[in-house]
């Protein structure tokens, strides 16, 4: 499923269903901003995602409607979490997908946090 990040925020989306605790999550962090969870299909030795609590759509809704705490909470949050896991060091990968072309298959922002090992091309081609 493609993502419209021109659409309205979906409240019943999985991710919207986890910060209500309707679906567990094997949680990493969280904090009053973000939460941030293994991912249930990693592509990386390490691979987690951190999703801002409040109901946006796409890194471009946040980017125009967070406010500038929520903003700088999320970005320290993924910080945090990189440092924690340890990625730092040897390095990682954040990667933000917006909408159809961007590969956006969840209608709320999430950042995916790849780390553990060589993690190859930026882009496959």
């Amino acid at each position: 499923m493609s993502v419209d990040p021109t659409k309205p925020y979906d409240p019943e989306n999985i991710f919207a269903k986890i910060l209500r605790g309707e679906i567990p999550c094997n949680k990493v962090y969280e904090d009053e901003w973000s939460l941030a969870f293994h991912d249930i299909n990693p592509q990386a030795d390490v691979h987690i995602l951190v999703i801002p609590k409040g109901e946006y759509v796409s890194w471009d809704d946040f980017s125009a409607k967070a406010p500038a705490d929520e903003i700088a909470g999320f970005v320290r949050a993924v910080g945090h979490v990189a440092r924690e896991q340890g990625l730092v060091v040897r390095g990682y990968r954040l990667l933000g997908n917006v909408g159809r072309n961007g590969g956006q298959e969840v209608p709320h922002l999430h950042v995916h946090l790849f780390g553990g090992g060589p993690l190859g091309p930026m882009l496959a081609r």
